[in-house]
């Protein structure tokens, strides 16, 4: 799940709204979206988690999936699509098919009041400085993936020099004979 911490951080955040068409509410209007932090904020480069809502969920398989859908009301998702006017792209499965849209947009978020993460203050959006196109959710992934890497590098090379700093040694005087 995204991290922002620190005065100012979690207002004026670009972001990106996924949803999917099955993921609607009776009227035919979206009511869960995966929002994520877009990767091209200057807050985003480093979070290995751009989701802003991530729950681990253990499937009946056994496999660990994530949920990462928030629940907005039709009205807010209606400001979201405003916001983003015709900042959208489409999500489309492997085989080429629409399968849901992506919104671009700009707004502030607060810790959610029911279950966990962020959510948006869908108040306060407004159009985002970045264009989504088909490319977006690649470089959202690529994004976490970098920060992953990046983080486990960090990590190596901490444990490598505490590992590889020499024992300091003790010189201890010869008792002297006579």
């Amino acid at each position: 799940m995204a991290l922002l911490k620190g005065k100012g951080a979690m207002t004026g955040v670009n972001l990106i709204a996924k949803v999917y068409k099955h993921a609607v509410t009776r009227d035919g209007k979206p009511q869960y979206a995966d929002v994520q932090l877009d990767a091209r904020d200057p807050r985003g480069p480093a979070q290995t988690n751009l989701h802003l809502k991530s729950d681990r969920i253990l499937g009946e398989d056994g496999q660990i999936r994530y949920n990462n859908g928030a629940p907005y009301s039709t009205r807010q998702m209606e400001e979201i699509a405003k916001a983003a006017g015709a900042n959208i792209a489409p999500v489309l499965d492997k085989g080429g098919n629409e399968v849901g849209i992506i919104y671009g947009f700009k707004g502030n978020v607060m810790p959610a009041t029911h279950g966990t993460g962020l959510v948006v203050n869908t108040k306060s959006v407004e159009a985002s400085e970045f264009k989504v196109d088909n490319k977006t959710l690649d470089n959202q992934f690529a994004s976490m993936y970098a920060a992953r890497e990046a983080l486990a590098a960090a990590k190596a090379s901490q444990t490598l020099a505490a590992a590889g700093e020499p024992e300091q040694a003790v010189e201890v005087d010869e008792p002297t004979v006579g």
